[in-house]
């Protein structure tokens, strides 16, 4: 069917004649989006025209081109933008079409075309923040697009015939071997491989950034050597390409620190290469251990250390009071003292997170009986045995008891249930070191310092502690456990594996929030006691504000201001938690919705 076209024309429109119609469909829009746009149409003019129909006021509703319209609201302080071009629709059901059309018709460019149309410009010598300006994005979303056109032809090609997403091929950044990146490519093509995956694939030989040798070492330190980095653009991460000068540097600096350590009066330092020391380690160099001697402050230095603590634990402490509180907290702490350094030495290593770790005051057996004879260790109980000595030596009793274990284990491989209601038997009850498994049960901190008022979890959770089995009949209390049945074991794993819940990673932990979408507000509400009494005045003169909306001079938010900080809290608290309170301070429901709402900065 043939249609008339639409006969229309374009006036010069004040911009002041300007509104958004209710039938312009753009409704959701980014600000930096706004912002963006509104510094590309200076330089380059306004390219295309608003729309919409004359209203009975005379005024022109736009039913197209809503952010231009935002755009140029922004620059009203440039005369030039005073009066814009307007396509005036001859009537509604013309403006209607408009509105329908002009958004639903437009196509955004594919991701693979727009990284080839920004290669392009670059070519012709477009610098970054001109394309910017051109497209209406960010610098750094250019320079991203940028690293995508230096991709092989063929990955842009999967990304174009949807073969491969957009971070699939963000990930084929990190490579720069052509040939295994096609060799890659041709392995994850429509196989739906993550960008993790892939960038596992083409650096199966680097080491990320985070890795603890990586940490520890130092980029900077890794590339004056000669070390290679490949930098990933899209997630913020780096690879160290040569490993094996990696781990030299790594050893190298681990083994320069002992240096470092004996100068401060140890006997000795030993590296240890792992990530970790375990107790084994001490067990298996036969070495005993001393403490450090606790310091002692006087009565006006532990009045001031509990004013220091409690000014920290309302995060309104200074530089200065940090520094003071660090200085009072070493002299608790205390130290070794030359004597206690001449007679033991140190144990070291660089942990998970690259940071370095000292296990200190740990005694040979060669200076035992010196440390014995100075009182930092005690005589072995054992010492004037005439007990005979076995024939079998610890490392075979060890093996031995080893081999008993793996039996027992096999055969309760045969017996899942029990095994099940051990662990949910281990994890409810204080087993001490007579746990059935050989895993700590490792308290996860979920309960705040201050009282519970305002904090309200699951009274499964509530229950902090297992409960203590000190001299109690295990095999009695077990046998107990078990008759209760199968739903009260599982009841009682179930809670005690969400008190030790601690998320993982980031990308795990986010999976998880996805999957129950945790609501702090809905456990916890903030109180003069856990939050505002524990924070400064002026904070909480600011949080009253914004919260009902209250310009500084504003008689409500004066008058709060001038109480006393227990008032100002105690005030707060019923802001949050009493509808009198609301209702007397005429809060709108928009507001009531964000009281609702508010968490501190940073809480998440």
């Amino acid at each position: 069917m043939k249609h008339e076209p639409i006969t229309s024309t374009v006036e010069q429109v004040p911009f002041a004649d300007l509104y958004l119609s209710d039938l312009n469909p753009r409704t959701v829009f980014d600000p930096a989006g706004i912002e963006a746009l509104a510094a590309n149409i200076p330089p380059l003019g306004l390219i295309q025209n608003h729309g919409g129909p004359d209203d009975e006021r005379g005024k022109r509703g736009i039913v197209f081109g809503g952010r231009r319209y935002r755009a140029l609201a922004l620059l009203q302080d440039d005369p030039r933008f005073a009066t814009v071009p307007v396509r005036i629709a001859p009537d509604q059901a013309t403006a209607e079409t408009w509105a329908s059309s002009e958004n639903h018709q437009r196509e955004q460019p594919h991701p693979a075309d727009e990284i080839r149309e920004y290669a392009n410009m670059a070519a012709r010598g477009v610098a970054v923040p001109a394309v910017a300006l051109a497209f209406g994005v960010t610098e750094a979303h250019v320079y991203r697009r940028l690293k995508l056109a230096g991709l092989p032809a063929p990955v842009l090609d999967a990304l174009k015939a949807g073969e491969i997403t957009l971070a699939n091929a963000a990930a084929f950044t990190v490579s720069e071997d052509e040939a295994q990146s096609l060799a890659v490519l041709e392995r994850v093509r429509g196989q739906g491989y993550s960008d993790h995956q892939i960038k596992a694939m083409l650096k199966s030989d680097a080491v990320r950034n985070t890795d603890r040798r990586a940490v520890f070492v130092g980029q900077e330190a890794y590339e004056a050597e000669g070390g290679r980095v490949t930098t990933d653009l899209f997630a913020d991460q780096s690879y160290f390409e040569d490993e094996a000068l990696l781990h030299e540097l790594f050893t190298a600096k681990l083994d320069a620190h002992a240096a470092t350590i004996m100068s401060e009066g140890w006997k000795w330092a030993d590296p240890i290469r792992d990530s970790y020391v375990g107790y084994y380690e001490i067990e298996q160099r036969k070495l005993d251990r001393i403490y450090a001697q606790e310091g002692e402050l006087s009565d006006a230095e532990t009045e001031r250390y509990s004013e220091l603590v409690e000014l920290a634990h309302g995060d309104v402490l200074d530089a200065e009071g940090e520094a003071e509180l660090a200085a009072l907290q070493a002299i608790l702490d205390g130290g070794f003292t030359d004597e206690q350094k001449a007679l033991s030495g140190v144990l070291f290593y660089v942990d998970q997170s690259g940071t370095l770790k000292t296990l200190e005051g740990l005694v040979t057996r060669e200076d035992r009986a010196a440390a014995v004879e100075a009182g930092f260790l005690r005589p072995a109980a054992h010492a004037n045995s005439d007990t005979p000595k076995s024939p079998i030596s610890n490392a075979l009793s060890d093996d031995l008891g080893r081999v008993a274990m793996g039996a027992r284990q096999h055969a309760i491989l045969r017996d899942p249930d029990l095994l099940l209601d051990l662990l949910a038997y281990q994890l409810s009850h204080s087993l001490q070191w007579r746990k059935p498994f050989g895993f700590a049960a490792e308290v996860v901190p979920n309960w705040p310092t201050t009282e519970a008022e305002g904090y309200d979890l699951d009274e499964r959770l509530a229950r902090k502690e297992p409960r203590e089995m000190y001299g109690k009949d295990l095999a009695k209390s077990f046998r107990a456990f078990r008759q209760k049945g199968q739903d009260h074991t599982r009841r009682e794993l179930i809670r005690c594996l969400a008190a030790l819940f601690r998320g993982g990673d980031e990308q795990l932990s986010a999976l998880i929030d996805k999957a129950t979408a945790p609501q702090i507000r809905e456990v916890w509400t903030p109180t003069a006691a856990n939050f505002f009494g524990r924070v400064g005045g002026p904070y909480l003169n600011e949080l009253w504000r914004d919260l009902l909306d209250l310009a500084e001079d504003h008689p409500t938010a004066t008058s709060f201001a001038k109480l006393k900080k227990a008032e100002k809290a105690a005030k707060l608290e019923a802001l949050f938690g009493d509808d009198a309170t609301r209702k007397a301070h005429g809060v709108t429901e928009a507001q009531a919705a964000r009281i609702d709402a508010w968490l501190p900065e940073g809480m998440k």
